[in-house]
C-alpha cells in the first residue's frame, strides 16, 4: 500500500511536471459573447482585437455591408444591427483588411473559398427550420471509394425511428450543394434535418433518407493527390462546366448510389429515388437526371438552369418527346429568387420547358442566390416527393 507522504511526493512532482506547461499557456482574454440575439432581432456582434485600428462587420445579406465597429472596454470591438428578419445568415469580420470568421462563435458555413460564421435569428412563431420538441432523425458522416483512387464523404440524414424498425426501407433523396459548398453545408446552412424533422411530425412529408453528396470531384482529386484546387469553371455550360458535371454524375452512379443501397435500407428503383440541388448541383442535377431518366423520378433544380442551347445538344429526348418526359418524370420543380444572378437564364429555361410542353413546377421567391431561399424551396418541395 502507497504510504500517505509518498502519495503527496508524486502529486507534488506531476504538479512540478505540469508547472512549466501550465506557465507556457497564453493568458486568457475577456469572455467575448458574439453574436447576441436581442429579443427584439436586434444583434450585437463583439470581437476582440486590442491592437486593431479599424473593425468592419460584414453582413451584406441581413444590410449590415462595412459596418464599422466601435472599440470598447478591453479592446473589445462591438456593434449593434437590426433588427434583423428572422433567419439564418453568414457574416464575417473585417480586421484591418483582413477577412475573418468570428472567434467566439462555433457555428460557421462549410466552404472551399471562404468562411463565415452564422446567426440564427429565431422567428417569434419558429421557422420550418428551427429545432423543435419533435422526434429527430440522426445525421451520419460516410465515407466511400471514389473516383480516381480518392475517398469520397457524404454527410446521410436518416428519419426518425430508422433504428426502430429494421424491416422498413426508404426513397432516398439526393441533394447536391452549390459551387464551393461542401458536403456539410445542406446540413449545417440549410439545416435539412431539421426541415425533414418539423415537415415529418406534421404529418407534411414521407419519411425518406436524404443523402448530401460533394459536387466538386476535381477538388477532392486534387486534395487528395497534394495539388491546389482548380479554379471553378466561369461559364455554366462550356466544355469544362460540362466535364466537371459529368465526373460528378459518374461519381453519383457507380459509386454513391451504389454505397447508399448497400449500407442503407433503401428502395432501390427510379420511382423511390428523388435528386435536387443548388446552384452548380441544380446543374448537376438536371443533368444527371436528363441523362439518366432510368434513375430518377423526382427532380428538383433550385437556383439553376440549362441554356436551350444545351438542351438541343445533349438533351433533346427531354422537349422531342414530352409526353414520355412528363410521363417519366413524377416531379420537375425550378425555382429562383427574383435577385438572383441567375434569375433571367432561369426564366429562360422555363421559357423551354413551356415551348417545349414539358410540365413542370415553379416558384419564384424574392431575395438573390442565398440558402435564406434554399431552405425555403427545400421545404416546399419535400413534400411533393415520393407521394
Amino acid at each position: 500500500m502507497m504510504t500517505k507522504p509518498l502519495m503527496i511526493l508524486l502529486f507534488a512532482g506531476v504538479l512540478g511536471c505540469l508547472g512549466p506547461f501550465a506557465a507556457a499557456q497564453p493568458p486568457r482574454g475577456p469572455l467575448v459573447v458574439s453574436p447576441q440575439v436581442h429579443a427584439n432581432k436586434t444583434v450585437t456582434f463583439r470581437y476582440l482585437a486590442p491592437s486593431a485600428r479599424e473593425v468592419l462587420l460584414n453582413g451584406g445579406q441581413f444590410g449590415a455591408s462595412a459596418v464599422p465597429m466601435t472599440k470598447e472596454a478591453q479592446g473589445i470591438w462591438s456593434v449593434t444591427v437590426g433588427p434583423i428578419k428572422p433567419d439564418i445568415y453568414p457574416y464575417s469580420f473585417q480586421v484591418d483588411g483582413v477577412t475573418v470568421m468570428d472567434p467566439a462563435n462555433v457555428a460557421f458555413f462549410p466552404n472551399e473559398r471562404f468562411k463565415a460564421s452564422l446567426v440564427d435569428v429565431p422567428g417569434d412563431t419558429p421557422l420550418v427550420h428551427a429545432l423543435r420538441e419533435v422526434p429527430h432523425g440522426t445525421v451520419t458522416y460516410e465515407y466511400y471509394p471514389s473516383v480516381s483512387g480518392t475517398t469520397g464523404s457524404v454527410v446521410i440524414y436518416t428519419p426518425p425511428g430508422y433504428d426502430k424498425n429494421t424491416s422498413q426501407k426508404y426513397p432516398v433523396f439526393y441533394l447536391i450543394s452549390g459551387t464551393t459548398d461542401t458536403e456539410e453545408t445542406y446540413f449545417k446552412v440549410g439545416k435539412t434535418n431539421f426541415i425533414l424533422d418539423n415537415l415529418l411530425a406534421e404529418g407534411k412529408a414521407k419519411p425518406m433518407i436524404v443523402v448530401m453528396p460533394y459536387g466538386n470531384v476535381a477538388a477532392r482529386i486534387a486534395e487528395q493527390t497534394g495539388k491546389p484546387k482548380p479554379a471553378d469553371p466561369v461559364v455554366r455550360d462550356d466544355a469544362e462546366a460540362v466535364s466537371r458535371a459529368k465526373a460528378f454524375e459518374t461519381d453519383l452512379l457507380t459509386n454513391i448510389i451504389p454505397y447508399v443501397e448497400k449500407n442503407y435500407r433503401a428502395i432501390p428503383n427510379r420511382e423511390n429515388r428523388a435528386i435536387g440541388g443548388f446552384s452548380r448541383g441544380g446543374g448537376q442535377t438536371l443533368r444527371a437526371a436528363f441523362g439518366n431518366m432510368d434513375k430518377f423520378a423526382w427532380v428538383c433544380s433550385y437556383s439553376s438552369y440549362l441554356s436551350p442551347q444545351e438542351m438541343d445538344r445533349s438533351f433533346p429526348q427531354i422537349g422531342a418527346n414530352p409526353t414520355n418526359t412528363n410521363k417519366q418524370f413524377k416531379l420537375l420543380w425550378v425555382s429562383v429568387g427574383s435577385d438572383d444572378f441567375l434569375y433571367q437564364g432561369t426564366l429562360e429555361f422555363m421559357d423551354y420547358l413551356k415551348a417545349k410542353n414539358v410540365n413542370f413546377k415553379s416558384r419564384i421567391t424574392d431575395g438573390g442566390h442565398t440558402w435564406m431561399n434554399v431552405k425555403k424551396y427545400v421545404a416546399e418541395t419535400t413534400p411533393m416527393l415520393f407521394q
